[in-house]
């Protein structure tokens, strides 16, 4: 995913941040992002970190919705975290730039080229966002968690163009982001490793069909 910056000078980065009247605020890891500023029509752009956009449902199990690394972008009207049941928790300490939707839509000066990168930019993340949100869709709406693994894996080594999978968290969030319970996760990966389908090695998944 692209720099939401590209091709913008740090000069004009930081002309357009006081212009937008931005903010940059640190998360702790294992924190919170403050629900006031989630709620306020803005836009988060990640500078550097990890985030998971996390929902409990009313079994008060957890799921992971959204991952959010370096250069990703969240804001209340690109997900559902205005909801009480969803929330954002940075997994490491994190660095956030948060502007006013409204005022980067109105913006005053649209003439100005930086601006006008920084939109042209901002559409092309959307649009990976997008991307990465369809995939998402159909991996858990796979039926069982074989076939949701199986899909998971296809999408990745697509993007990748390896057989060897490294996933970006442990099992537990692995089960999550599945929405899938993790004994019966692990139960299945033995299965495929039994089958011939892959090999494990911590973290490391390799395809062998």
């Amino acid at each position: 995913m692209i720099n939401p910056f590209e091709n913008i000078s740090k000069k004009n980065i930081n002309k357009l941040l006081d212009l937008l009247y931005a903010d940059v605020i640190n998360v702790e890891k294992n924190s919170a992002v403050s629900k006031s500023i989630i709620d306020n029509n803005s836009i988060g752009i990640i500078v550097e970190g990890y985030l998971q956009i996390l929902r409990t449902n009313y079994n008060g199990n957890t799921i992971i919705i959204d991952e959010l690394v370096e250069n990703n972008v969240f804001g209340s009207s690109l997900s559902y975290v205005q909801s009480n049941e969803y929330e954002i928790i940075a997994k490491e300490d994190s660095k956030i730039i948060i502007m006013d939707e409204n005022l980067l839509l109105n913006f005053s000066e649209p003439n100005k080229q930086y601006y006008n990168q920084f939109i042209k930019n901002m559409f092309q993340i959307l649009g990976d966002l997008m991307k990465e949100k369809n995939e998402r869709i159909q991996i858990i709406t796979k039926k069982t968690i074989r076939d949701k693994l199986l899909e998971y894996f296809s999408v990745t080594r697509k993007k990748s163009g390896s057989i060897n999978i490294y996933l970006p968290y442990n099992y537990s969030n692995f089960a999550d982001y599945l929405g899938v319970n993790r004994s019966a996760l692990m139960r299945e990966l033995k299965n495929l490793k039994e089958e011939g389908f892959i090999e494990t090695k911590g973290n490391k998944i390799k395809l062998l069909y």
